[in-house]
Parts: structure tokens; sequence; C-alpha cells
């Protein structure tokens, strides 16, 4: 089931990163997929899908480094760089999804800049 479900998400993915096939990405998704970001907020499949086709046109030609795909059971993560075009900043993203009867059920995504991530981390610094 682990290598099953790296490779539902690794096809949901390809299609999105390679060419904007945000259609690829949506056979993949659940009816009742749900997308939480780290701020609390949460979309459904509607609402994100068209987020991602929002975003398409200010990501063109974004850079994608996948650096970590793992697997646990119903969860694969993904952890991956990414440069912004024109000069746009390098963010580090961590995605959990939850994989459902061979269909994404849920992602919790994490974002966060490359450069703030020493001041991010300065708390735990702190305490060494």
């Amino acid at each position: 089931m682990t290598t099953e479900n790296k490779s539902i998400v690794g096809r949901a993915l390809a299609g999105l990163v390679d060419t904007g096939d945000v259609d690829t990405l949506a056979s993949y998704l659940s009816e009742d997929f749900t997308h939480h970001r780290s701020d609390s907020t949460t979309s459904t499949r509607a609402q994100w899908l068209a987020a991602v086709r929002a975003a398409l046109g200010p990501t063109a030609g974004m850079r994608v480094n996948i650096l970590h795909l793992l697997a646990d059971g119903a969860h694969v993560v993904v952890h991956s760089r990414r440069r912004l075009p024109d000069g746009g900043p390098e963010i580090v993203v961590v995605d959990v999804l939850r994989i459902a009867d061979g269909l994404i059920a849920e992602v919790w995504e994490v974002i966060e800049p490359a450069a703030q991530a020493a001041a991010n981390g300065a708390w735990w610094d702190a305490g060494a």
C-alpha cells in the first residue's frame, strides 16, 4: 500500500509540476477532499482546485525540487524546495497527504520562505 500511495501522489503532482495540468491532479482527489493550511484555514476540493488554477499564472516557471517523498500507511509526505519565477523567493514546502480508496482525501500544507528559516527556528536554538 505504501508504494502504491507514493505512486498515486507522484502521478497526481507530476502533471501539475511539469505542465500545469490541473485536470489530472483533480482526477486523483476524492469528492470530499479537504486542504488544510498552517494558518488553520481549510478549503474544499472545488475551492482548492480554483486556487491552484489561479496560482498557475503567477507561478508559471516555478522550479520545484522534490527532496523527499515518504510514505507510511495511508500518509505520504512530500518535502520540496521551490524557487518562484522572476527572482521570487525560494520556499520550502511540506505536504502531508492522506490517501483513501486510491484517492487523495486530505492535504496538510506548510510553506516557509527559505530566507526566514533561521529566524523561525531561533526559539529552538535559544533552548540549546
